[in-house]
């Protein structure tokens, strides 16, 4: 079965600064595909060639069997790909349910109707657990719930591929279980997911493969237990030697 997401020999610079280079990845239909690497690694860069923000130097990228190389960020979202960003950006003077909603109204296969609209979006805020803040406006929540609303904003787009950029920074361990459980959620809903994240808890807990990227090149991929003992992937991510942490 060919792969739902994937991308060949993908390059991005800005200036001369190399991004990507040469990047291989897929990802698999049901699957949760971790994306880790220190800081600068491309790991965002990647999540931008995919969803039309950038356009890649070189190489391809395929979504259900077709080329998506070129294709635009709003086309690529009604395609099925959606995402959340790193720093939140929720539409502070609107409630939850109205920031939902507008995904519903504007996404990927939106509703035909306002009313189905809320309906939908209330069902999303029952499945994320913000029902009980729909009234709310979006600006005076707390940190986990804007965590939340985000991903119920990418949700709203109806995608088929979700790309989650860390959305679990911050947070405190038993927030991090919440999250997971969250993931796993969707992931059973029918959502494949590609999981950008720093919380090694998150990724080595949800992941049925990792990919490594270190200053734009893949370094390592694998299972997690294989990535958690690759010596390249500790000298690259944790930047020190087991033995010396002990």
């Amino acid at each position: 079965m060919a792969p739902l997401l994937e991308g060949n020999n993908l390059s991005k610079s800005f200036g001369g600064l190399k991004a990507i280079h040469r990047l291989d990845f897929y990802l698999r239909e049901g699957e949760i595909l971790g994306l880790i690497g220190p800081n600068g690694s491309g790991k965002t860069t990647l999540f931008n060639l995919v969803a039309g923000v950038f356009k890649p130097d070189s190489g391809k990228i395929w979504f259900e069997d077709r080329d998506i190389t070129r294709v635009g960020s709003a086309s690529i979202c009604q395609m099925g790909i959606g995402r959340t960003f790193q720093i939140t950006r929720p539409f502070p003077r609107l409630t939850v349910l109205d920031n939902v909603k507008l995904g519903r109204a504007y996404g990927g296969q939106p509703a035909k109707t306002l009313e189905r609209a809320q309906v939908e979006s209330e069902e999303i805020l029952e499945m994320i657990g913000l029902s009980i803040k729909r009234s709310v406006m979006a600006g005076t929540i707390g940190l986990m719930d804007r965590k939340r609303l985000e991903l119920g904003k990418a949700l709203a787009t109806r995608p088929k591929v979700l790309l989650l950029d860390e959305i679990m920074g911050g947070l405190n361990p038993t927030e991090i279980q919440a999250a997971m459980n969250l993931i796993r959620q969707i992931r059973d809903s029918g959502i494949s997911l590609i999981v950008v994240e720093h919380v090694m808890k998150a990724i080595l807990g949800l992941s049925e493969r990792v990919i490594v990227l270190n200053a734009g090149r893949k370094i390592a991929e694998g299972s997690p237990k294989e990535i958690v003992l690759d010596h390249q992937v500790i000298e690259a991510y944790l930047g020190v030697d087991q033995d010396e942490e002990e």
